[in-house]
């Protein structure tokens, strides 16, 4: 290869690297858009059952259902189909329209944003994929990403439709199902993102703190699921003490039911108990890999992390001792269940950090 074909190639592969630079930098702007919305969504679904307002719109019109009611006619036909449901006669038989309002406008609003994100992932999904910003091994994931979205909104349909007819609230194990469901959609976006994003130079990290990272990421989900089972059984309207439960470190009655297994997902106690239990396992798993952390590699990036995803975890168990001792007031518990979603988040990036970036996709071939 001549000087100037040399000189010219290496030209050639500095502009390839700044253009992957800048269509990085882009979809990691638009991820960060869809982790906004994604957490509004999130926040604005907590305080639709937080409200009790998660069964006063009756149907799923995907389309249709965009369009509120306009006049009084309208908004009492809503009223007499919210009328036939069991949490109307048991709970709310009192209920006028003005009243049936304010607890339709947050069920509506929770449908309106989960309409929207599908609108906000999957436009820029085809701009950036037609325009080539879009990395060949992160297209289908993202296709894959938007499809379990659109899964997420008929699961959100089956959780609701578990109410209209012999229960007052929806099922546990369906609450849980779509909190989860949202939760991964939200961790996959943000270990998108974190790959995306430039790393730094520290030293490799050993596979033991890989390991931690990731167990606390998994640790987290898995205590956002009890989370939502405590809100699906109401469990957290119990049992309002700390550190004692019912008098007790381990409070009797745990098994009381049978078989023994199904006390894990409807005996209040057991759920509220077992949720314990996995905060003191996620808050002891993050100070034992601050501390390892620090140990091995001091002042590097990694050990950095893991003082903030402790601070982050430690709040988010100070905030659910408040939410419980104040038999969860609704801005707490708000609180509650957006700091579960920010430590999630937090985590997933963590975790991602120790992996590393994408490596960058060679768009050209050099020659020798």
């Amino acid at each position: 290869m001549t000087t100037t074909a040399a000189a010219a190639t290496e030209q050639q592969l500095l502009s390839d690297i700044d253009r992957n630079d800048r269509n990085r930098r882009l979809v990691r702007r638009w991820l960060a858009v869809v982790l906004l919305t994604l957490f509004a969504l999130v926040l604005v679904g907590g305080a639709t059952r937080l409200s009790g307002s998660g069964l006063s719109i009756t149907e799923w019109k995907p389309i249709h259902g965009v369009i509120p009611p306009l006049n009084a006619a309208e908004w009492q036909e809503e009223f007499e189909l919210y009328k036939r449901i069991p949490q109307y006669s048991e709970l709310n038989s009192d209920m006028t329209v003005e009243s049936f309002k304010s607890i339709f406008w947050w069920e509506w609003w929770h449908r309106i944003l989960a309409r929207s994100i599908g609108l906000v992932f999957a436009l820029p999904l085809v701009f950036f994929w037609a325009t080539g910003r879009i990395e060949r091994r992160l297209r289908w994931p993202l296709v894959g990403l938007l499809a379990l979205g659109g899964f997420q909104g008929f699961i959100g349909w089956w959780m609701v439709s578990s109410g209209l007819s012999e229960r007052v609230s929806v099922s546990q194990y369906r609450l849980a199902t779509h909190l989860v469901i949202a939760c991964l959609i939200f961790a996959a976006c943000t270990w998108i993102m974190r790959g995306l994003s430039p790393h730094s130079d520290d030293r490799a990290p050993t596979a033991r703190s890989r390991g931690m990272a990731a167990a606390i990421a998994c640790m987290a989900l898995f205590q956002i699921y009890l989370g939502a089972l405590v809100a699906g059984l109401h469990a957290g309207l119990t049992y309002n003490t700390w550190p004692l439960m019912d008098g007790a470190i381990v409070p009797g009655d745990l098994f009381i039911q049978q078989p023994w297994w199904i006390n894990l997902f409807e005996n209040p106690k057991t759920v509220q108990f077992i949720h314990r239990c996995g905060a003191y396992i996620l808050w002891a798993l993050a100070l034992v890999h601050m501390i390892a952390s620090l140990r091995a590699a001091p002042n590097t990036t990694h050990a950095r992390r893991t003082v903030l995803l402790f601070g982050l975890i430690s709040l988010q168990a100070l905030i659910g001792i408040l939410t419980l001792v104040w038999q969860v007031p609704f801005g707490w518990a708000l609180a509650h269940q957006s700091c579960a979603l920010i430590v999630l988040g937090f985590a997933v990036a963590h975790w991602r950090g120790f992996v590393g970036p994408y490596p960058k996709e060679a768009r050209i071939e050099v020659g020798a």
